[in-house]
């Protein structure tokens, strides 16, 4: 019988769908606001994104991206509501293409969660007293669907290898899936398959609109934001074995983290590599800064990583992977000197100092 060995970090990742990562490291996509207000993309987030795709991320997927005007989650976000965002987005698609990094939009409606200054009343599935929001009506809720689709088209317009559905952290497709936040009586509410209807005619809309090889991914969260780890567990398993997703991206905040109920055991990790998937891709994200944890993910059963921290401070964090299996990368804080020479922006560094012990100024 033929021994079976675990893959390695740096091992290629072929996916169901469109071209293998020719590693397991992802970029996360992280919020930067530092694109134009009508959402175009700028040449300092192109940057940002390029530079990763130098540094040898085997994806390399953009901030979250709003489908709509009014789904808006923070200054300065890229866009991907209007064609006339497609113009820039192609020029960076084929930027990444010639790395021969895959390369990605994440799709994106901030819902509840959008900043009144930015969007005037935010909407989500019901009404929500502390934003302010009110409830979409079922109409609106059908025409967001189409814009999720919408904007999966014009990635693929841009040249783009794949989407990821954002329906994590508390944003729109989140809110649908909460019980606690989702208080609908049509038949986008109620029970966990009609809380989850949104984001499976999304999925539906965009693998029928797209081209066959177009690659599509979601991101979820299991925990926090009114989240049910239960429901989304078994919601991880319906888009896994469905076919219908390429990867399925779990961000977990720490992969060593405990379920916060305690009657759960093991770790929040667990809960999803013991799932059955199909030909789903599972990937993770949460505080995975150096090779050793991104292989014991590797090994605990993902397929691949999520990035960020440390695609921040190193955009070739995979190459120095590759280079010394002890990499390590820079002790925080660090200087904007520093952050500049890895294509982070003046304004990205102002975002990353709100972190406490980030940026040292």
């Amino acid at each position: 019988m033929k021994e079976f060995t675990l893959p390695d970090i740096l091992d290629a990742l072929p996916l169901a769908r469109g071209p293998r990562w020719h590693n397991r490291f992802a970029l996360a996509p992280m919020t930067n606001s530092q694109s134009h207000a009508d959402g175009t993309l700028s040449d300092e987030e192109a940057r940002w994104l390029e530079m990763r795709a130098e540094g040898g991320f085997g994806l390399v997927m953009t901030a979250a991206a709003h489908v709509e005007a009014g789904g808006q989650g923070f200054p300065g976000q890229l866009g991907v509501f209007d064609d006339r965002h497609v113009q820039a987005l192609s020029r960076l698609a084929q930027r990444i293409r010639t790395t021969g990094a895959v390369s990605s939009v994440q799709l994106h409606h901030a819902g509840i969660r959008s900043p009144a200054d930015l969007v005037g009343q935010p909407v989500g599935p019901s009404p929500d007293e502390e934003t302010g929001s009110r409830q979409l009506e079922t109409a609106e809720v059908e025409r967001v669907r189409d814009s999720f689709i919408e904007a999966a088209r014009r990635t693929a317009e841009a040249g783009f290898d794949g989407a990821e559905i954002h329906g994590a952290h508390g944003y729109l497709l989140a809110q649908f899936l909460s019980p606690e936040l989702n208080q609908r009586q049509d038949r986008y509410g109620g029970d966990a398959e009609n809380r989850s209807r949104l984001l499976i005619e999304i999925i539906d809309g965009i693998r029928a609109t797209c081209p066959s090889d177009f690659q599509l991914g979601l991101r979820l969260s299991p925990e926090r934001f009114g989240q049910d780890l239960g429901e989304i567990r078994d919601l991880a398993v319906r888009v896994m074995e469905g076919g219908k997703l390429d990867y399925l991206d779990m961000s977990l905040w720490d992969i060593a983290k405990k379920p916060e109920d305690p009657n759960v055991p093991g770790s929040l990790l667990e809960q999803f590599t013991s799932l059955p998937r199909g030909n789903t891709a599972l990937g993770v994200a949460g505080k995975i800064g150096d090779r050793a944890t991104a292989q014991g993910a590797i090994d605990a059963g993902c397929d691949f990583v999520m990035i960020g921290r440390a695609a921040i401070l190193h955009h070739d964090f995979p190459r120095r992977i590759a280079a010394d299996r002890s990499f390590m990368p820079v002790s925080l804080p660090v200087s904007r000197t520093h952050l500049e020479a890895e294509g982070v922006s003046p304004t990205f560094q102002d975002y990353l100092s709100r972190w406490p012990n980030f940026v040292a100024e």
